[in-house]
């Protein structure tokens, strides 16, 4: 009987918020803590300080990776050098289509015909995150997601875990259905308005103010009411890109044997 359980114990293991470790992970997690409180020499501190500054260089490297792709934008547009053309929503990289898929389902669907551009916009965009990872977008090109990050630290620093109201993640399957819906019943990309990404995506490249109050109510209620509320419980372009992600070449995975209960994996 021993052997289905070294098996069991031996497959990764995801434990996500919420959830109830399995009995292999909580053991495993246990003998982890219970190492952790055991060493404390200058060693293993550096060791820990290592792995802290190894996680801010990669938040660094994001930072300025989207704040460059999205000031190229806004180079591109200002001098009219024709590198980086149009907005998140649809682009041109020096001639080669880019469009984002759930902003060319909008299109579809409200004008009801298919644009041969949007197509190769669309799958040139897949084929790009199929190997680099679908939320890799989120995290690596989104202005509103930078945002974001800078609210929650902001949340952080005035006691805001304590006023998190989480919704159902479900929600987001709603409200990207929805959308579609209503760009189908009504001929207008409705979430093109609301979208806080193309919204600071205008504001950036052509200098248009129109919506900034409500990307700024946004943020608010990130930060007073509920944590990342806008990427966790509503953004359907995200949940696209999470779709897309399933496929993709690079994912992150959960091993349970290399844990070491230094919360790296939520970092």
């Amino acid at each position: 009987m021993a052997e289905p359980k070294q098996q069991e114990a031996e497959k990764p293991i995801a434990i996500g918020k919420g959830r109830t470790p399995e009995p292999a992970a909580q053991a495993i997690h246990a003998a982890r803590r219970s190492q952790a409180r055991e060493r404390h020499s200058p060693l293993h501190q550096m060791r820990g300080v290592a792995k802290h500054s190894g996680r801010t260089h990669w938040r660094n490297r994001r930072w300025i990776l989207l704040i460059l792709v999205n000031l190229l934008f806004v180079v591109s547009y200002r001098l009219d050098i024709q590198v980086l053309e149009g907005s998140l929503s649809a682009s041109r990289f020096v001639g080669f289509h880019l469009a984002d898929p759930y902003a060319a389902m909008q299109v579809w669907l409200a004008f009801g015909h298919v644009i041969p551009n949007l197509v190769i916009g669309v799958c040139t965009l897949i084929a790009l995150y199929l190997l680099v990872g679908g939320r890799a977008f989120c995290s690596w090109v989104c202005p509103y997601h930078l945002l974001a990050e800078w609210v929650e630290w902001l949340r952080s620093r005035i006691g805001g875990k304590r006023r998190d109201h989480p919704f159902r993640p479900e929600l987001r399957w709603l409200f990207w259905v929805a959308f579609l819906l209503i760009a189908l019943g009504t001929g207008y990309t409705v979430f093109e308005t609301l979208s806080p990404v193309g919204i600071l995506s205008r504001a950036m490249i052509y200098g248009s103010v129109t919506g900034l109050g409500w990307v700024g109510l946004l943020l608010l209620w990130e930060l007073f009411f509920t944590r990342r509320g806008w990427c966790r419980y509503v953004c359907p372009i995200g949940l696209t890109y999470r779709l897309v992600g399933t496929f993709s070449l690079v994912r992150v995975r959960y091993n349970l044997e290399s844990c070491q209960h230094d919360g790296a994996c939520r970092q």
